[in-house]
């Protein structure tokens, strides 16, 4: 696996497994120009730093794990992000069903500059992000100017190509295109840094992708301190997943998830879970306990739930699994509906579970009591039974719980494994470029 050629960032270097080109004289990490000292006596303090603005496009068929997470990381790292539809709605449905909503229309923001233009893939989400002319001149425009711009999964190979932004750079992207690029300019590496572009191969590296631009925007100290907040495994120093009281968990039937969400629900894990769910061949519902089936993630993302709470409550669920998000778990945890639907599924045998800082919640309901689990750091002081730290994900008999956030892909691959087996698994986390377990 190939390694980054910068020593200035041992985190990214740990986590990205990237390869970097030179980046040009001209590009925007040369160093600032040197300022004239000021001959007043009392010099005004500096202007506050300008917020780095980020262009991320989102059209029909975007792969929501990688826009969700590029928006996410880089919110939190504070950019501003502006989510843009090519189409002619804010509303999009990407590619395994989730619908986003877009903060703006990409004609609104046109004129904009941007410090860094960043392309999830998918499919045709590529397509949509290519056929955009408005999207195309501004991206040109952009990378004339040696501003930072970045694309994923197919996105380097079905729109940077026929754009022309990939010339003079080496590139990667998903398995899948390879054999589109360029022979002597393709490399498989997981995050491809070349002068101003950057280029990632899928779902599974797309956290690394996103930390490579927190790196590039904001430095080395910023980019561990975030990676950190996602609980991003360093170095192997935590397990994978513990399974304690192993029972069986497949189905004659097409196995049903419930996964509830509320206005401050964790992003990340809602729609990492469902997408990866929805791969495997899981009908994984959505369903909102707020008034509206639209909700505000804990980074402002907007999702637009599949049912509201009530009409889902009319139908059992094989799975019942809460994301994180303290604001988010707090109004999980008001609703009558939520509760009467977990103590139903503890008392006939169902399988339930809890990300990040739900355990909590349903710890505090009595749904924990004589089995183990974990859950986010912050909060999992509050559990009082049997409790494990040093694994991202437990399942004990029919309970799962994880930290959440950069575990979330072995959470949702190990409710995959526990359904259908490590081979579905295996095979889910192959299309999504995640380093999975070969036994």
């Amino acid at each position: 696996m190939a390694t980054m050629a910068v020593a200035t960032c041992s985190l990214v270097n740990r986590y990205a497994f990237a390869t970097r080109s030179p980046r040009s004289p001209s590009s925007s990490a040369r160093a600032a120009p040197r300022q004239v000292p000021s001959i007043s006596a009392s010099p005004p303090p500096p202007p506050p730093p300008l917020k780095k603005k980020v262009l991320v496009p989102i059209g029909m068929g975007t792969e929501e794990m990688e826009a969700v997470i590029i928006v996410d990381v880089l919110r939190r790292a504070g950019a501003d992000v502006l989510v843009a539809s090519v189409e002619r709605e804010l509303e999009v449905e990407a590619s395994s069903g989730t619908r986003l909503v877009a903060d703006a229309s990409i004609a609104d923001c046109a004129d904009e500059i941007f410090d860094l233009v960043a392309l999830p893939g998918g499919m045709p989400g590529s397509v949509r992000l290519r056929d955009s002319e408005i999207l195309r001149k501004m991206t040109i425009k952009h990378a004339e100017e040696k501003r930072l711009y970045g694309a994923i999964c197919a996105a380097p190979a079905v729109v940077l190509m026929p754009w022309g932004l990939h010339r003079r750079k080496q590139i990667t992207c998903h398995p899948a295109f390879m054999d589109k690029l360029p022979n002597f300019r393709a490399v498989k590496s997981n995050i491809q840094v070349s002068g101003e572009l950057t280029t990632s191969r899928g779902p599974g590296t797309t956290f690394q992708f996103a930390l490579s631009f927190v790196e590039q925007l904001f430095g080395c100290t910023l980019a561990e301190d975030i990676a950190k907040i996602l609980l991003m495994q360093i170095d192997g120093g935590r397990q994978r997943s513990e399974e304690f009281n192993k029972v069986d968990w497949s189905f004659d039937h097409t196995p049903h998830v419930l996964v509830p969400v509320a206005n401050g629900s964790e992003e990340i894990e809602v729609v990492m879970l469902v997408d990866i769910l929805r791969r495997a061949k899981v009908d994984a519902v959505v369903a909102s306990v707020e008034k509206s089936l639209q909700i505000v993630g804990s980074q402002n993302i907007k999702i637009i739930a599949d049912k509201s709470l009530s009409d889902a409550s009319k139908s059992t669920y094989d799975l019942i699994i809460l994301p994180g998000g303290v604001a988010g778990a707090e109004r999980l945890a008001k609703s009558r509906i939520l509760k009467r639907l977990l103590r139903e599924q503890k008392e006939v045998g169902r399988m339930y579970g809890g990300i990040c800082s739900s355990p909590a919640i349903l710890h505090k309901q009595g749904l924990l009591k004589g089995q183990t689990a974990t859950a986010h750091p912050s909060v999992i002081g509050q559990l009082t039974g049997k409790v494990i730290d040093d694994a991202g994900v437990v399942i004990d008999g029919k309970l799962i719980t994880g930290q959440g956030l950069g575990t979330m892909m072995d959470l949702s691959l190990a409710i995959v494994k526990k359904l259908f087996g490590h081979a579905r698994a295996r095979s889910v986390a192959e299309g999504i470029v995640f380093d999975y377990p070969k036994s």
